[in-house]
């Protein structure tokens, strides 16, 4: 087993194509396929599945990544102490729910990170595939919330996953709207309140299960529904048609307009918010950093 050849192993699990990954590396393709081989016959365990669709990474595959990138990461460190040749290149991934706070700590980790070379990526994505992003490490770290009645379906993939849910802090649900929307001035709201308003929700994709749904009281029905992908798209059409979405009610007035505000919604519910991470990977020290101000901007904003 070489160095090289864990190297090789991540870029295709990030690449999640042999062909991709090759290009990256700059290898030919049957080059990179005859050294996963030789990797996979040694270590005795099948790293990825290959199917039509892609590369597929085994369970077993998951946890051997999570060794390689510590072995990795190790071995860059003792390079970058010892021979100081060239700056490296760090890398760093967070997929999350739509949440103002995750991108306000975002911000402030690439503020304060002093690299020439970086390559950090913030996915605001599906609830189903910050999952499958941590599961399969395209992501360290995976922002999501957990409620009463979606948490048994979320423990579960969790647990399939070898996943750890780790809460950051439990809210009251809040609409957010438009600062001139009529119910603006209201102390709370009812959901009976808000039926003649659009209803504005984050799509889901192909797993659309309402144990999905990044909004709470994902069953009830409304007369007016508005599906969006991105979270500028849903605050301008809050503003633009009056509409509504059901949040934490943390905003970031710093990195979003103050046109919309949050009002307390009146329902029995809590939310649980959260990070997640694989148990088989240790967290680097910029996913520590992450973390802290992560709970850092989440204090700020619930001032």
């Amino acid at each position: 087993m070489t160095l090289q050849q864990l190297k090789y192993v991540i870029e295709v699990a990030r690449s999640r194509s042999i062909n991709k990954a090759a290009q990256s590396l700059f290898i030919s393709q049957p080059s990179l396929s005859n050294a996963l081989k030789e990797l996979e016959e040694e270590i005795g365990i099948t790293i990825f599945l290959r199917t039509n669709k892609g590369i597929v990474i085994t369970q077993e595959g998951s946890e051997f990544l999570g060794y390689a990138r510590q072995v990795v990461e190790q071995a860059e460190l003792l390079e970058n102490r010892y021979t100081k040749t060239r700056s490296l290149q760090q890398n760093f991934s967070v997929s999350g729910q739509h949440y103002a706070f995750a991108v306000s700590a975002f911000v402030r980790l690439l503020k304060e990170y002093d690299r020439e070379e970086y390559e950090f990526t913030l996915r605001e994505t599906r609830t189903y595939e910050i999952i499958d992003d941590v599961k399969n490490l395209r992501s360290e770290i995976g922002i999501l919330y957990m409620n009463d009645f979606n948490k048994h379906v979320i423990s579960k993939f969790l647990r399939e996953g070898n996943l750890k849910f780790h809460e950051l802090f439990e809210a009251k649900p809040h609409i957010f709207i438009s600062s001139s929307n009529p119910l603006a001035k209201q102390d709370y709201v009812t959901l009976d309140d808000l039926d003649p308003y659009p209803y504005l929700s984050y799509e889901q994709g192909e797993y659309n299960s309402f144990y999905f749904s990044e909004e709470i009281l994902s069953t009830l029905t409304r007369p007016k529904n508005i599906k969006v992908s991105d979270r500028a798209t849903l605050f301008n059409l809050l503003i633009g048609l009056n509409g509504y979405t059901i949040s934490t009610g943390v905003i970031s007035h710093k990195l979003n307009s103050k046109d919309i505000i949050a009002v307390p919604l009146k329902v029995d519910e809590r939310i649980h918010v959260g990070y997640i991470t694989h148990k088989n990977v240790t967290t680097s020290k910029l996913g520590n950093i992450y973390i802290q101000y992560l709970k850092e901007s989440i204090d700020e904003e619930l001032r």
